[in-house]
């Protein structure tokens, strides 16, 4: 657990955990790896620890293979995956504040649900009322 993995399409693929429990045990201040989405689709769906991996991946794939495709991934409740293109503009240089030109790219940009952010917004509630 806590470790980085090359994930589909030879990314690096880590997740930030927002206020997640997995078997019951707190994992708020953590970063939630392909490992513990494994573990936490072995204990609450009952699938093996082999299918639950080979679920994980295959989930992965397809969602890294449709962004690749340019295509957008909504997750009800979680939120939306989207490909955005951003045009040439002129950046600069920190150190020497020299003008360098910003090639036009393609950017993955995630939109979390009006749920999600809800959730997120009552977990950040609870704590600071500890």
């Amino acid at each position: 657990m806590g470790h980085m993995h090359e994930g589909a399409c030879g990314s690096i693929v880590r997740m930030h955990r927002v206020f997640v429990t997995i078997g019951g045990v707190d994992m708020t201040s953590k970063t939630i790896t392909r490992a513990d989405l494994c573990e936490a689709v072995y204990q609450k769906v009952g699938l093996s620890r082999s299918e639950s991996a080979s679920l994980v991946e295959a989930v992965i794939e397809e969602i890294c293979s449709a962004a690749v495709r340019g295509e957008s991934i909504k997750l009800s409740s979680f939120g939306t995956f989207t490909i955005r293109s951003k045009n040439e503009r002129i950046g600069r240089n920190p150190k020497t504040g020299q003008e360098v030109p910003i090639t036009p790219r393609r950017v993955m940009v995630f939109k979390p649900s009006n749920i999600m952010k809800d959730k997120v917004i009552e977990a950040n509630r609870l704590r600071s009322a500890k």
